[in-house]
């Protein structure tokens, strides 16, 4: 039936209205000569509102008068409606057919490269990895070799543990995981030493298996041992364990920076200009002058495809270039100000290299003063687990 009323719509159709005492005769007529109406709704009980194609239109206005229905055309659809409606614009009917088999033609083309990394990650020069691995902008659908590109990929880079590409009308989507990273774990029937994997002062150390090597107080620096995988017995000798422990201590977390009492500092005066430009594929027409009424200005380009629909890119995009006017504005600080912004500034930096859940001992800032500025130096204490499992190489 769909196939049918679509066939109809190539065809053409017609709304129409069928008014009389009769109308239920006239659909089981209609029915009984295969004469196909659709979309039927009844108004009033004597009149019929209904969609008929043209072929079979003559045919129902038969059956109509025979039981004394009267019919009005509501409104008329289809191509050859709108042929004729538009047969007096020869350019427009051209132009219309000549967008549709470039469309059909662009259809067969990569016009977006859609990138998704899972959970929003970000991994360096994937674009021009990807690029490079075969997959393009304007480049046929059927050259696109998915797992060809996907291999090239992965022997290219090491931090991407899965990757899939779907091709979706012109839109090709990569789908990216990115590799975490994790310790080296050692087996259990593996002999290995506790190392340090940080530079510290031990403050508590708990040797479960294994000979400890240091002892609280003593400041360690990294990759050395802690807990030694060997263990000493009264009749066995030495021999070569699995090492089980925890050793904690006292890391620090030191940056430093300068910041000058006197500086230049661009600010956005509020006063900006748009232009705008027209890219077909790698071509692009400017509809603006090269040059900026602005001396001293900050640059942001943004580029618009066009797309019929989600998957569906055209070869064509706006740009959008705005230049914000930018003012050099001196600065002066004290040495109080400077003092503060420098040590807000590395308090951030630090507490976010140290992440959450550490147990904060305690913080302290050094400031020297000189001239031109003052350099702030702020270090964070924190007592954290430092022990690592490391492989016993060479046997004892």
């Amino acid at each position: 039936m769909l196939i049918r009323i679509l066939f109809k719509y190539i065809l053409g159709y017609v709304r129409i209205t069928v008014e009389g005492y009769y109308i239920e005769r006239f659909i089981n007529i209609c029915t009984t000569n295969k004469i196909l109406i659709w979309n039927l709704k009844r108004e009033k009980g004597v009149k019929l509102h209904l969609n008929i194609g043209i072929q079979d239109f003559y045919r129902a206005i038969d059956v109509a008068k025979k039981l004394k229905c009267r019919i009005r055309i509501e409104r008329k659809k289809g191509i050859p409606f709108f042929l004729n409606r538009y047969r007096k614009r020869k350019s427009f009917v051209i132009s219309l057919i000549i967008i549709l088999i470039a469309l059909y033609v662009s259809s067969n083309y990569v016009w977006n490269i859609e990138i998704q990394i899972e959970d929003n990650l970000k991994l360096e020069n994937i674009e021009e990895d990807i690029e490079k691995a075969g997959l393009q902008t304007g480049m046929s659908k059927g050259k696109v070799n998915t797992q060809e590109i996907i291999n090239k990929i992965r022997l290219e880079r090491d931090d991407i543990s899965w990757i899939g590409i779907d091709l979706k009308g012109t839109n090709a989507i990569v789908k990216l995981v990115k590799m975490k990273e994790a310790p080296e774990l050692v087996d259990d029937n593996e002999y290995c030493n506790i190392i340090a994997n940080k530079t510290g002062t031990i403050t508590q150390i708990v040797a479960q298996n294994g000979t400890a090597k240091v002892k609280p107080g003593d400041k360690v620096e990294q990759g050395q041992v802690l807990i030694q995988g060997v263990m000493e017995g009264k009749y066995t000798g030495s021999r070569l364990v699995h090492s089980l422990g925890e050793v904690k201590a006292i890391v620090e977390y030191t940056k430093t920076d300068k910041i000058y009492l006197n500086e230049e500092e661009n600010v956005k005066t509020g006063k900006k200009e748009s232009k705008y430009g027209i890219k077909f594929n790698n071509f692009q027409i400017n509809f603006y002058k090269t040059i900026s009424k602005f001396n001293f200005y900050d640059t942001i380009e943004t580029e618009k495809k066009f797309k019929i629909f989600s998957n569906l890119y055209l070869p064509i995009s706006i740009i959008k270039i705005t230049n914000q006017e930018l003012q050099e504005v001196q600065k002066e600080y004290t040495v109080e100000e400077a003092t503060e912004i420098g040590t807000k500034e590395l308090e951030q930096e630090i507490e976010q290299e140290i992440g959450v859940g550490k147990n904060i001992l305690g913080k302290n800032a050094e400031v020297t003063e000189t001239e031109e500025y003052i350099e702030v130096s702020v270090t964070y204490e924190v007592i954290e687990n430092i022990g690592m499992q490391e492989k016993i190489k060479d046997n004892i």
